[in-house]
């Protein structure tokens, strides 16, 4: 008795993928192409719709408030993702080790990133608000004035930026150490042999093979600092005098405060824009390097 066999083609197979890319067409795609198709409409959250073409771009980029949003946005990256590269990339060596204490430690700092940003707001404004917080008692047994971190329009980013970098070491941290035991062990025990010392092995091993998961690390911290937004909406409210107002918090207050849809719409396309350019930053200059 012969046992008919069936014959798959590729479209067998594409239609295990179905599934997933209808829910991700439903879910991204889709957004992404309304949110254009709004941008260039006069809209409100009533459903009333103008055509008005690149009106609501030529407003944003004379709009002092979005301009000042948009400058915020990026030194807020600036100011967090060197630091959380290169800290996470810290630890991830020196706690790549067996041992309990190593574990220890790794757990405490990967502790923070489960953490929401309500919690975490909390928290923090109980160490740093001038009234009454942690810092504040400090210095005045120090017989030092208060520090107003979150009303000084110098000091509110770096701030924020701190907390957040205490609040996201955790996954880069984990990214560096997945990739640092992936290394093969054997070119470390050639540079043994050959008497190299640490720094040696360092930026001539260890660094150029950890160079993907730098630019995956720092295209993806990139990425997610533009979208700040649970920090000073919780903290600050965007003040003082905007010094702390985000485009994820423009676009939300021009949107839902305002009623100005098609308006933010275009300013979330403009957001959308500088988060792909950026992120592949990384990429194009690893690519290059590649080359030469």
């Amino acid at each position: 008795m012969r046992i008919a066999r069936r014959h798959f083609t590729p479209w067998n197979n594409f239609l295990f993928a179905v599934p997933f890319l209808v829910i991700y067409v439903w879910l991204l795609v889709y957004p992404v192409l309304a949110g254009m198709r709004l941008s260039l409409f006069r809209a409100n959250l009533f459903g009333g719709e103008h055509f008005i073409g690149l009106e609501n771009y030529t407003r944003l980029l004379r709009d002092p408030t979005f301009l000042q949003a948009m400058g915020n946005s990026v030194l807020f990256v600036l100011l967090c993702v060197p630091p959380l590269v290169g800290i996470a990339l810290a630890l991830a060596l020196a706690l790549n080790r067996a041992g309990r204490f190593a574990a220890f430690v790794r757990s405490v700092v990967f502790a923070s990133s489960v953490l929401s940003v309500t919690v975490l707001t909390i928290v923090w404004r109980q160490v740093l608000t001038p009234d009454g917080g942690l810092i504040s008692h400090v210095t005045a047994m120090l017989g030092l004035p208060a520090i107003a971190f979150f009303s000084d329009p110098h000091l509110v980013l770096v701030s924020m930026a701190f907390i957040t970098i205490w609040w996201g070491l955790g996954l880069p941290m984990i990214l560096f150490l997945s990739a640092l035991q992936q290394l093969p062990p054997s070119v470390y025990e050639a540079a043994s042999m050959d008497y190299a010392s640490p720094w040696t092995v360092f930026r001539r091993i260890t660094l150029p093979l950890l160079t993907p998961t730098l630019v995956i690390v720092a295209a993806y911290e990139c990425a997610l600092q533009f979208q700040l937004f649970g920090q000073p909406q919780l903290l600050t409210e965007g003040g003082p005098n905007g010094a702390s107002r985000p485009m994820v918090l423009y676009i939300y207050e021009t949107g839902f405060n305002h009623w100005d849809v098609g308006y933010a719409a275009a300013a979330s396309q403009i957001l959308f824009a500088l988060i792909v350019g950026v992120a592949l930053v990384p990429q194009l200059g690893q690519r290059l390097g590649g080359r030469a």
